[in-house]
């Protein structure tokens, strides 16, 4: 193993990834155990959990484990950190893509159909709680281990929309009721990069490094006409492929990346380069 290939080794890291059953919380579980770290599949949903582990077991990943956890909820946090700590004696890399993103092909209670003048209360602390509060909530219960330790590494997953307004003309549909990406997922968004920020400068001088990952959206057997819209406003001219940010997550978890922190990598196509 030549010199650049020892800075991506994670041998002998443990690594959360939170979300881990998701669309990139899988790829992200599945990258860095490729790569050597012990991985902790954390999720709502403990039983998809428990299925991610054993397709990275049967793919030839020996080290994983599941951890139900819901995100919003300090003990539940507590617990999935007490439980690695448990069984591993340590946490070097947390990676925080638990979210709520409504998807406009699937039913999430009319959110889309509605204004911003009219939107629901309700929705809008729900992805509060999950998507700024759980990830404060992660990064906290990290802290003490990684202090103790005197190393460690936080990723936070972001967004274009943290970035940039939603083009909400991409999701017309020609004699249909208009559609919007709600105004939560902005604003969350952009409070988990400032969340970065705050954090990287607190950790100065601990040895602690937190960054950002700005995906772009990710092809998932969307319809053609969004798929046609969406990829009109990237410069690359389509949307990602799912395994498109694994090698920028990789490249934040590990040692290639040493010198970064307080840093947002945007993989996006060029969306926000225009």
């Amino acid at each position: 193993m030549n010199n650049i290939q020892k800075k991506f080794d994670l041998q002998g890291k443990v690594a959360i990834v939170t979300g881990g059953a998701g669309l990139l919380g899988k790829e992200f579980c599945r990258t860095l155990a490729e790569a050597g770290a012990q991985v902790v599949v954390a999720d709502i949903d403990a039983a998809a959990a428990q299925q991610v582990v054993g397709s990275m077991k049967k793919s030839g990943c020996a080290e994983a484990l599941a951890v139900g956890v819901d995100v919003k909820l300090s003990f539940s946090v507590q617990n999935m950190v007490a439980a690695v700590l448990e069984e591993y004696g340590k946490l070097d890399i947390l990676v925080n893509s638990a979210a709520l993103d409504p998807k406009f092909d699937h039913s999430q209670t009319g959110q889309h159909q509605a204004t911003f003048d009219d939107y629901p209360l309700a929705a809008w602390q729900d992805a509060l709680d999950v998507n700024l509060t759980g990830t404060f909530l992660c990064c906290q219960a990290a802290t003490r281990p990684m202090l103790k330790q005197g190393q460690g590494c936080m990723i936070n997953i972001c967004s274009t929309y943290g970035l940039v307004g939603p083009d909400q003309r991409i999701y017309a549909r020609p004699g249909a009721e208009m559609q919007y990406k709600p105004a939560h997922y902005s604003a969350t968004k952009a409070g988990i990069l400032g969340l970065t920020h705050y954090l990287a400068t607190y950790f100065s001088g601990r040895n602690i490094r937190v960054n950002a990952l700005t995906p772009g959206g990710i092809y998932n057997n969307h319809d053609k006409l969004f798929v046609q819209n969406y990829s009109a406003r990237t410069v690359l001219g389509r949307m990602a492929n799912i395994d498109e940010m694994n090698g920028a997550l990789l490249f934040l978890a590990s040692e290639a990346s040493s010198y970064m922190t307080g840093a947002n990598l945007v993989v996006d196509g060029g969306w926000t380069a225009w």
